[in-house]
């Protein structure tokens, strides 16, 4: 949960307000909700090797079966896991 710096909650609203400038400034039309930018990051952070632990840490789950939910198996990620498995093979069959 976000706080404002003396402890107390956000406004819902004012998050959201928040959220909605961050995207007019980023240039985004489609309608993302910060869910959505969560799934991102995660995805963006197993993208570039970060062990799902510490993805887990970032986003403040506890438990790492929904670290799992909000990470997604990118094309890249795909393509890096064939290229292993490829290597692998013709080292093992060399």
């Amino acid at each position: 949960m976000w706080c404002t710096p003396d402890g107390s909650p956000i406004d819902a609203g004012d998050d959201w307000d928040g959220w909605q400038e961050v995207l007019r400034l980023a240039e985004i039309d489609k309608d993302a909700r910060v869910r959505d930018a969560r799934h991102t990051a995660a995805t963006l952070l197993l993208e570039q090797g970060v062990d799902i632990r510490v993805i887990q840490a970032v986003l403040g789950h506890s438990q790492l079966t929904t670290t799992k939910r909000y990470t997604h198996i990118t094309e890249a990620l795909a393509i890096e896991a064939a290229g292993t498995v490829g290597r692998l093979t013709a080292t093992n069959w060399s």
